[in-house]
């Protein structure tokens, strides 16, 4: 998947390379979204190993944090094109049940936005900041997929990853200074 991307992926392929045949992976995932989400899942797991480490690494002041956060977002799509946007181009029929460690790693990357966000605006409760959170990502994910796509350039945008911090650092500013909501 990260060499060849979504579009060009082959489980056949896969099998192959690891020395299993195809019907190893049916048997193992059951089916091919199955296995699709757990390859997705491990990109998740990483994407969040990436962002934890830019945190570590964050300046202390809250706005620098969220600004690394931002960054490590551009910075792990950017590495790792491929498999990101394998994330997105995966469509899983809503009849498809999710495995508890594949809806875990999930969580845990929007988990680290949460907790930031949270901290920032000193919300004691992370349900209020579900919503707003969910939102934040939407943004930064939306600027990141059209500067991968070469969308920003043809806009002739030079700093798609600092407007997105600047989106975000207004919303959150607002939000200080009207609660939760």
């Amino acid at each position: 998947m990260a060499e060849r991307g979504f579009a060009r992926f082959s489980a056949r392929e896969a099998a192959r390379r690891a020395g299993y045949s195809v019907g190893t992976i049916y048997n193992v995932f059951g089916q091919l979204d199955s296995y699709l989400l757990a390859i997705n899942s491990r990109t998740f797991r990483e994407w969040a190993s990436s962002l934890e480490s830019a945190l570590e690494a964050a300046p202390a002041d809250r706005a620098g944090r969220i600004e690394a956060l931002v960054r490590a977002y551009f910075d792990f799509a950017d590495k790792n094109r491929n498999a990101w946007m394998a994330i997105y181009d995966h469509r899983i029929d809503k009849s498809v049940a999710i495995a508890p460690e594949d809806e875990a790693a999930r969580d845990a990357l929007t988990g680290i936005v949460d907790r930031e966000v949270a901290a920032t605006l000193d919300f004691a409760d992370r349900v209020d900041t579900r919503s707003l959170v969910r939102s934040l990502i939407a943004t930064v994910h939306g600027h990141c997929a059209l500067w991968l796509s070469g969308s920003f350039a043809m806009l002739r945008e030079e700093d798609p990853a600092g407007l997105a911090i600047a989106r975000v650092l207004e919303i959150m500013t607002y939000h200080l200074g009207h609660g939760a909501s």
